[in-house]
This record gives structure tokens, sequence and C-alpha cells, in this order.
């Protein structure tokens, strides 16, 4: 990750701690179906004392970016909350995070060919590994692409070349 990530993470950090709803694309696919990479999402400031509930796609800070998953569930230990979170497509949770660690919640995704999402119609469960086998064929068909556009650019310098 590069110094521009961090910038733009403190800034967005900011931006909630303010009230405002920030704007993030996505660059991965652990919540596919429902967030596919090059979607915009948008984050809403979690409320003072409020938390978010098992099922809601929630945002949480590491390192230098956020991490978007759909909260799994809760853990109380020691009068300290513990939120578990998971990607929809991936194998298992992440590792607990803490109230402070989260950013805020997601309540809006519109895709990469503008249909608009909202907080309502992005699911609270998930099925994982069917998620993981979408992914599986969504890698594959990217592929494909991959190797039909390398084929044609080959075939057409081809002729280029005899003609």
């Amino acid at each position: 990750m590069d110094i521009t990530h961090t910038v733009m993470k403190e800034i967005g950090l900011m931006l909630l701690s303010e009230g405002k709803t920030i704007r993030i694309k996505a660059e991965g696919v652990s919540m596919y179906p429902v967030i596919k990479p090059g979607s915009i999402i948008y984050i809403e400031p979690l409320n003072s004392g409020s938390f978010p509930m098992p099922g809601e796609i929630v945002a949480w800070k590491r390192e230098m970016t956020f991490v978007v998953h759909r909260l799994a569930r809760i853990i109380i230990k020691n009068n300290q909350s513990y939120f578990i979170t998971r990607g929809d497509s991936c194998a298992y949770e992440d590792q607990p995070v803490t109230a402070d660690q989260l950013a805020g919640r997601v309540v809006r995704v519109e895709t990469v060919r503008g249909k608009v999402k909202d907080s309502d119609q992005l699911g609270r469960k998930s099925k994982y590994l069917f998620n993981r086998l979408l992914v599986w064929f969504y890698f594959k068909t990217i592929l494909l692409k991959r190797l039909f556009k390398f084929h044609n650019e080959r075939e057409n310098k081809t002729i280029k070349g005899i003609t």
C-alpha cells in the first residue's frame, strides 16, 4: 500500500467522525456477489453508542485501508464487545475487532452498471460455499476473456502480416 491509501483512509475516517457518509470503490471479491469489484460503497458513520446488528455489512479499520465485511456475530467478554466479521465469499471469519475499530455501516452499493442496492437489499445471510464457487467462476470468466482477447489479437497480427 502506498501513502495515497493511508491519506485517503485518514480523510475517510475524519469525514465519518464528522457524521458524513463516505464513498469508496470496492477492490476485492470477498463480498461477492453482493458487492462486486468496481462497485461504489457508501459507508455511514455509526451513531454514538449504537452497534451494528449481525447480518449488516460494516467497515472496519485495518492498517492503511478499510475492510468491508458482513457482521457475523458479537461476543461480549469482560465487558468488552468484540465484532466478528466475514466476507460473503470467504472461507473463514476475520479476527475479532473492537468497537473503536469499526468505521461505519454500508448503507448503499452502486454497481458498475449503475444498479443501486440500498441496505435493505444487501441481504442478512450469506451462502459462503455457493459464493466462493461464484468467485471461482468469476475468475475463470476473466481468464477466458483474456485468453480470447490474446488469441484474437494474435490472429489479427497474423492476418495483417500475411496481407
